[in-house]
């Protein structure tokens, strides 16, 4: 069954504190080409029967997201889909 995925971000404008300090660290891993890191979270929502994207972004909206300083996306993952899967 499908289920709906919402993405989280800071606003461009507001600073993240947490990607500057992942920023600054990866030349001590010997990355040296990445020039900015934000850092944002991904909920997973399932509903029990057909996804609903307007109830999705209802809830995002009033409840995962603070709209003064983020932003949020929301899309269908199939079920397998493996996104964001380590091996």
């Amino acid at each position: 069954m499908p289920r709906v995925v919402v993405d989280v971000m800071l606003k461009p404008e507001i600073l993240d504190p947490q990607g500057q300090a992942v920023a600054n660290a990866l030349p001590r891993l010997g990355v040296n080409d990445v020039s900015s890191v934000r850092i944002g979270r991904r909920v997973e929502i399932e509903f029990s029967g057909e996804p609903d994207l307007d109830r999705a972004r209802e809830i995002a909206d009033k409840l995962l997201a603070n709209p003064v300083i983020e932003d949020f996306s929301i899309r269908l993952v199939e079920a397998d889909d493996t996104e964001g899967a380590r091996s």
